[in-house]
């Protein structure tokens, strides 16, 4: 038996792997590269937004899987990560390593800087948000795994006891040295009265969001939650991801690999699309609210 949680998936650090080569740009049908668009291309066609297969799918399951990214919250005015006006088209992700927090005092002066001047912190979850809450509510889902830090499930309603934040939160702070975990609003105060780069009052040591930084491992107990999740999921529903970032995208791939359904709600297309059951491409705030009424209804 595979020793859990696998180790080869769930304790892998947030860098990004290597994108697989991208299919030339007109590949023709008898090309391993064309049959693949080819046949993504078909099995669009067949969804495109209506979403009569994607309830077929998920019909009688009773144990479903949600794995949220970026899109999302896009609806809430939050930019996606590498969309046309994405944040790293903003910002170098390079430069947000976890090495550089630790060791440039600059670096994080500006990290707080942006951090409590930040448009977003007064984003409000939308309607597909919501969705998951109901899906939570109706006794469907083992739970929502999210790679976003905008706590916009919390906002919604979804309790800790059914979300995992796989990539840490925007809205809390911890001690990488002893671990504390001070208050957001008294941190912010202290920023607000002149310190730029507020240390942990217990031990003086680094305060950080937990917010996971490229290069650093991604939070134990949160892998192992999402494990967990992933292993007793009977069907995965994936809404707003590009399912490109590693270790996350490994957790919803797990439930496929298991031989359950996976169905994707998205703009756009998906690393993985060649493996789903459904693709329902459209915005997360107007599929999944139909889908969800639907399923809870069935």
């Amino acid at each position: 038996m595979e020793p859990w949680p696998p180790p080869h998936r769930c304790l892998g650090t947030a860098a990004p792997q290597p994108a697989p080569p991208a299919d030339d740009a007109g590949p023709t049908p008898g090309t391993p590269a064309g049959a693949r668009r080819l046949a993504i291309f078909l099995l669009r066609l067949k969804t495109g937004v209506v979403i009569d297969q994607a309830v077929e799918a998920l019909a009688g399951r009773k144990q479903i899987l949600v794995f949220t990214g970026a899109g999302i919250s896009t609806e809430s005015g939050i930019p996606d990560f590498r969309g046309p006006q994405g944040i790293w088209k903003q910002f170098d992700p390079d430069d947000y390593t976890y090495d550089r927090y630790i060791n440039d005092s600059d670096f994080r002066e500006k990290s707080w800087e942006k951090q409590f001047r930040s448009p977003y912190l007064s984003a409000s979850p939308n309607d597909a948000h919501h969705a998951v809450t109901r899906l939570w509510e109706s006794g469907r889902l083992i739970g929502c795994v999210t790679q976003n830090i905008d706590g916009l499930h919390t906002a919604a309603g979804l309790g800790p006891e059914a979300l995992v934040e796989l990539h840490g939160t925007a809205n809390q702070i911890h001690c990488i040295s002893c671990g504390d975990r001070p208050e957001f609003d008294a941190i912010e105060r202290r920023w607000e009265s002149g310190e730029v780069d507020p240390a942990c009052l217990r031990c003086e040591g680094i305060l950080k969001t937990t917010i996971v930084y490229f290069g650093e491992d991604l939070p134990l107990d949160a892998t192992t939650r999402a494990w967990h999740m992933a292993e007793q999921a009977d069907a995965v529903l994936v809404v707003g991801s590009s399912l490109g970032v590693y270790p996350a995208a490994f957790v919803p791939l797990d439930v496929v690999d298991r031989g359950n359904p996976m169905v994707i709600v998205n703009r756009g297309e998906t690393d993985h699309d060649f493996r789903a059951t459904v693709l329902v491409d459209g915005t997360a705030g107007e599929v999944l609210p139909e889908l969800v009424n639907r399923l809870v209804g069935s």
